[in-house]
């Protein structure tokens, strides 16, 4: 590991022991007996059906990459990408932001294409991703009414504004996106021309990114693939929503019986916390969720606490066994792979280490 890599892995740790405290010293009187109480009391069968949705979610995703490869590689099936799918994830789970790359790499590797057009399409898939979310985040806000908490009108109208502005960023997203389609040269021309002046080369980098996105949005090809892609992105998406409804309703709690628009502010709460983790352990993503539960939804700390690592489980950890038995299968290394992902590409020959 390098010293970048070091250095962001301890300013995360430090972040999230920070966090840990002002959780630990907000709730003292936090009652562990409870805590346990509360997940022995968990039906099991619901766990297990939650885990299978988001297996098929992983199977969406694989389906969502083959739509992106029909301009270059029309013959790729859905069933060989879900192998790379189910081991880039677990490498994500078990490796943190480091291990992100892996599941591009295999598919460039698999498919016999430069691992610079699966970053591409890595970086377009990432949009359909927030735009999804968002517009099933809207939809629920318009039709799924007031929310189940006490008090839901001052964190109802907060809601509903920053559904607003998450829809406006993706609809600015989208505007961007058609023009880099269009004149993406003249784009990159531009930004690198405007940013000249800047050390490290960045006017350079930042044009070899606009290109980079703009080899992404090539692999729409087409109004039929747009839709396909963007059905395939929302479908996913509410899949994964009906396995964090079905973990959160597995307590047979009120307090955790909440309807969809507030399963989607938890997934979203999720997404957020994701951005600090630690390899193999998670911790924003748990503590985000445990935070929007014990808060705005307030459930009881101890089921916040609980329903919090166990959605962290089912949504993010489930992949790790099946994950891994596929790699060894295959004779790969995570480790390796994330390394390979990470260098220059001029240097990347062969086939996978393994």
């Amino acid at each position: 590991m390098d010293k970048k890599r070091i250095l962001a892995s301890a300013v995360v740790f430090l972040i999230l022991a920070v966090l840990v405290y002002l959780q630990y010293r907000h709730w003292q009187s936090f009652d562990w007996g409870t805590f346990w109480s509360q997940a022995r009391r968990i039906r099991k069968f619901r766990v297990i059906y939650a885990i299978g949705l988001i297996y098929f979610a992983y199977i969406l995703r694989a389906l969502r990459w083959k739509i992106f490869l029909k301009p270059v590689r029309p013959n790729v099936t859905a069933t060989s990408l879900v192998s790379p799918t189910l081991i880039g994830f677990t490498g994500l789970a078990l490796l943190g932001r480091v291990g992100e790359f892996i599941r591009p790499y295999l598919i460039a590797r698999r498919t016999d294409l430069p691992f610079s057009s699966q970053l591409a399409v890595w970086t377009v898939e990432r949009i359909f991703d927030f735009a999804a979310f968002a517009l099933l985040l809207a939809v629920a806000v318009r039709e799924g009414g007031m929310l189940s908490i006490p008090d839901p009108g001052p964190f109802y109208r907060s809601l509903r504004l920053g559904v607003l502005l998450l829809n406006l960023l993706v609809a600015a997203v989208a505007v961007l996106a058609i023009a880099v389609s269009r004149r993406g040269e003249a784009i990159a021309s531009w930004v690198e021309k405007k940013m000249a002046h800047l050390p490290r080369n960045l006017g350079h980098r930042a044009a070899a990114e606009v290109h980079k996105f703009g080899t992404g949005l090539n692999t729409i090809h087409g109004p039929i693939s747009l839709i396909e892609a963007a059905l395939t992105s929302l479908g996913m998406w509410y899949v994964i929503a009906l396995a964090y409804k079905a973990v959160t309703h597995s307590y047979d709690a009120p307090a955790l019986d909440i309807p969809l628009l507030q399963i989607l502010i938890l997934m979203g709460a999720s997404m957020a916390g994701s951005v600090l983790q630690l390899p193999g352990i998670g911790g924003g993503s748990q503590l985000a969720v445990i935070a929007m539960l014990s808060g705005p939804f307030a459930a009881p700390r101890e089921m916040a606490a609980s329903c919090g690592i166990l959605l962290w489980l089912v949504t993010f950890a489930a992949v790790v066994p099946v994950g891994l038995v596929l790699a060894h299968h295959e004779r790969l290394s995570l480790r390796k792979l994330s390394e390979e992902s990470h260098r220059p590409e001029e240097t990347q020959t062969g086939t996978p280490p393994g």
